[in-house]
């Protein structure tokens, strides 16, 4: 991975003070949020569509699936472009806004997919709604993780090209067109990567979620391998999971990679031992005289048209005449918006707080359980991951050949979502003594290992050679220069890793520690397993209270442990 790539994969976490305000607010408007969800809930059934098991059908459950991933990311991008921008341009928004993000990628989003769905279906014609539903998941597993990345680059982007876009007064089309855009592209197309990876592992979900007398199923990959797991028909769960990981490398050659190629124009940290990112089928492209012909009728035109209308023109430094009276009127609105905004958080306080006092304290008593057990197999799941990937990320990054041949298979194996497989898991572990605690934790690894291994990579690959060279010439090997050298340097990229980990398991945790194949539930003690029961069972009382006790640990680790952990890490074992 190059510089640049170092620098986004820890992108996704943002540092700042514990349960700040802001943050204390956002947790109670997510409450809010979930009541009227829960407040819209009827109690109408609702009869989910017939899947085909035949193999003719997956050519068509593979196109829908990848439609609705493809609005996903296309929404996530234009999120990512509008609120990062906002942010990194308005300091007073960027107070508001990054703490929202803060809270929101710290949210397990699994938890709500319920309300989310009961909320759309309620606005929307069923189906419809549930392919909103499915479509706004998906979002929400993407979204963050790119417009922090966005945010980041806006925010660093080299003073002096920032200083000459002020030079020449350049408007904010300009500056995002020839400054922003471009240097923040690899971050970008290199996040999107990533999240569109995670974006399939919430597609398998949102396929095949079921509420109490309810079947929200779609047509797609994820319910063609719900549906066999069901029927245990092997055959099926092979074929279906052979056409995912077909459309997977498939993208990653025809789309993904092919990108990543082309953003290396953009690069402005390129060092003599860096190897540029290279994709055959780009080189082929570039070299089209049809893709040149394309590219001349169509974009040239669009950006010339772009240009025309949002170019306008430069700068004027001059205030306008009514800028005063603006102003005025956008601080009435913001404090109207503000008291409409307190009186609904202060009702829904009022309302949420009734249901809570009134679950009965055994209920409490099961969920302070659950969440401990919970806890334990993220812990485990952590450790393990550590385990393999600390030696593995060395070894792919301190060798630069090894690592151009195998970062492209680690990341099109990555990307393969782990409950493609996870009927299988089940069904091999079920007969075994604590085989459905193994399967949970083996679950929430195969989600979310792929996050700390590209992290040690990074950190491996930027390794300084002289501190390697000294290392060499002063003999140091062995566990002596694992603990002199590689784990202090490592240490950084280990810690986000490590989060990124802890929050994609609990995450995971929904669907690790309960799952149903045809009439039977296998389920382990786990506040994720509590979640998805009370879903089943339209036990909104139950879920309101262990998603509200999810949220509060998981931010609750991030403020005490991962935070902190950063900063010793950042402090002390900085290369500068």
């Amino acid at each position: 991975m190059g510089a640049v790539q170092r620098k986004t994969l820890g992108s996704a976490l943002h540092v700042g003070r514990f349960l700040r305000r802001g943050d204390v607010l956002i947790v109670i408007g997510i409450l809010v949020f979930i009541y009227a969800g829960i407040r819209l809930a009827s109690p109408y059934a609702v009869v989910g569509p017939d899947v085909d098991l035949n193999p003719s059908s997956l050519p068509w459950y593979a196109l829908l699936s990848l439609v609705r991933m493809t609005a996903s990311y296309l929404l996530s991008l234009s999120f990512t472009l509008v609120f990062s921008y906002l942010a990194a341009r308005n300091r007073t928004a960027e107070r508001i806004m990054m703490p929202i993000l803060d809270v929101l990628q710290s949210v397990p989003i699994l938890s709500f997919l319920p309300v989310v769905l009961l909320v759309l279906t309620t606005i929307f014609p069923s189906r419809f709604g549930v392919e909103v539903t499915a479509v706004v998941l998906i979002f929400t597993s993407q979204a963050w993780n790119i417009a922090y990345s966005f945010h980041q680059s806006l925010r660093t982007a080299p003073s002096d090209l920032q200083e000459a876009s002020q030079n020449f007064r350049l408007n904010w089309w300009y500056r995002l067109r020839y400054l922003e855009l471009p240097f923040g592209m690899r971050g970008l197309l290199w996040n999107s990567v990533v999240s569109w990876a995670n974006g399939w592992f919430f597609l398998m979900a949102a396929e095949t979620f079921r509420v109490n007398n309810r079947d929200f199923r779609l047509l797609g990959l994820g319910s063609y391998l719900q549906k066999a797991a069901d029927a245990k028909d092997t055959g099926a769960i092979i074929l279906g999971s052979v056409v995912l990981v077909a459309i997977i490398v498939l993208l990653d050659q025809f789309v993904w990679q092919p990108l990543i190629a082309w953003s290396e124009r953009f690069r402005v940290d390129l060092v003599s031992n860096d190897e540029p990112a290279r994709s055959w089928f780009y080189e082929w492209m570039s070299k089209s005289w049809l893709a040149q012909g394309l590219t001349t009728l169509i974009l040239t035109p669009l950006s010339e048209y772009l240009d025309r209308r949002l170019g306008g023109k430069l700068q004027v430094s001059a205030e306008s005449p009514n800028a005063a009276r603006n102003r005025t009127i956008w601080r009435v609105v913001r404090i109207l918006f503000t008291v409409l905004i307190i009186g609904v958080l202060a009702y829904g306080v009022f309302r949420i707080a009734g249901r809570l006092l009134s679950l009965p304290i055994d209920k409490w008593g099961q969920i302070a359980g659950a969440t401990l057990a919970s806890t334990i197999r993220v812990f485990a799941a952590s450790v393990l991951c550590l385990v393999w990937t600390l030696p593995v990320g060395v070894w792919i990054g301190t060798n630069p050949r090894l690592s151009g041949i195998l970062q492209p298979i680690v990341q099109s194996v990555a990307a393969v979502p782990a409950t493609a497989f996870f009927p299988v898991l089940v069904l091999y572990f079920v007969s075994l003594p604590a085989g459905l605690d193994i399967s949970a934790v083996l679950l929430m690894m195969l989600g979310t290992q792929w996050y700390l291994l590209f992290n040690v990579i990074a950190g491996a690959s930027a390794l300084p050679q002289e501190l390697k060279d000294a290392a060499r010439l002063y003999k140091i090997t062995g566990w002596e220069q694992w603990r002199t050298l590689i784990l202090p340097a490592l240490l950084p990229y280990i810690i986000t890793g490590l989060n990124i980990v802890g929050g994609g398991a609990w995450n995971a945790s929904i669907v690790a520690e309960y799952t149903e194949f045809g009439s039977r539930v296998y389920s382990v003690p786990g506040l994720g397993s509590i979640i998805a029961d009370a879903t089943a069972r339209a036990d909104y009382d139950m879920l309101l209270a262990a998603t509200l006790t999810m949220i509060v640990t998981v931010v609750a680790i991030n403020g005490i442990v991962w935070q902190r952990l950063h900063h010793i890490a950042e402090e002390k074992y900085r290369i500068e």
